[in-house]
């Protein structure tokens, strides 16, 4: 892998960590409009959480994009059995994180039909 390959991959890496981070701030942002006595805003609600759909959003697709990047990548013909499975371990624990999301995902659109409904 070359170096400006390895930069790009890390810098998409590093934008999904930010991207995360926004992630969890309007989460944030949300639980503490609905804790609000006055009760909450529904439109506040509604943008942050579409915002955060959004992210979510490019959050899988650039994660699903490195991990088919990351297993597909092999430097040599016949590399040795620790790459081999530490390459692996770490596509598996990036499909897991994946996973997870889409349970926020769903949890989140499962929250937002109960808000329409009200």
């Amino acid at each position: 892998m070359d170096l400006p390959t390895q930069n790009t991959s890390l810098q998409r890496l590093q934008n999904v960590e930010k991207r995360i981070v926004r992630v969890l701030e309007l989460a944030g942002g949300v639980m503490e409009e609905l804790a609000n006595p006055a009760g909450p805003r529904k439109e506040f609600v509604n943008n942050h959480c579409s915002e955060f759909m959004q992210f979510i959003k490019d959050i899988q697709v650039t994660l699903r994009d490195e991990i088919k990047s990351a297993c597909e990548y092999r430097p040599f013909e016949k590399c040795d059995y620790s790459s081999r499975i530490t390459n692996e371990l770490c596509c598996k624990k990036l499909e897991y994180m994946i996973s997870k999301l889409d349970a926020m995902k769903q949890t989140i659109d499962e929250y937002q039909v109960k808000m329409e409904d009200s």
